[in-house]
């Protein structure tokens, strides 16, 4: 067992300091100044325009192997990925108030929002078309 008077503290004030700036020399030599930074739109949630023409999307009501529930199809995305459709659906599903998910590359949303999908898809650059009943 040790007692109190044998432990020993340690400064913790930082000590001596540098004594001169290690990049004090560097100013006489006219070196370039930093470049100037390079704006990124994706920074500062600044969007991106749409590119006008990303393809044809079907936009179909369908009731079939859902128990009369009525949903819409969102089909024939060409060129885009999974995370792009999950991001397609959620505005969807937030602009519809209702439910939907993304199955086999297809965005499906519950009830018959063909009109309010069909804006959304139109502002993101899609030409959607109607098919089916």
């Amino acid at each position: 067992m040790s007692s109190n008077s044998d432990k020993v503290k340690v400064s913790t004030d930082g000590g001596q300091s540098l004594g001169q700036n290690p990049f004090g020399s560097l100013g006489g030599l006219n070196l370039p100044s930093a470049p100037a930074p390079v704006p990124n739109p994706q920074i500062k949630g600044i969007p991106q325009p749409p590119a006008k023409n990303r393809g044809r999307v079907d936009i179909k009501r369908t009731t079939a192997g859902r128990g009369g529930k009525t949903v819409t199809l969102v089909t024939g995305f060409v060129g885009i990925g999974l995370p792009e459709k999950e991001s397609l659906a959620k505005k969807m599903r937030n602009a519809c108030g209702c439910g939907g998910t993304v199955k086999d590359g297809e965005i499906e949303i519950q009830g018959d929002q063909r009109e309010k999908i069909a804006q959304i898809l139109t502002d993101a650059g899609f030409r959607p078309v109607f098919a089916g009943g």
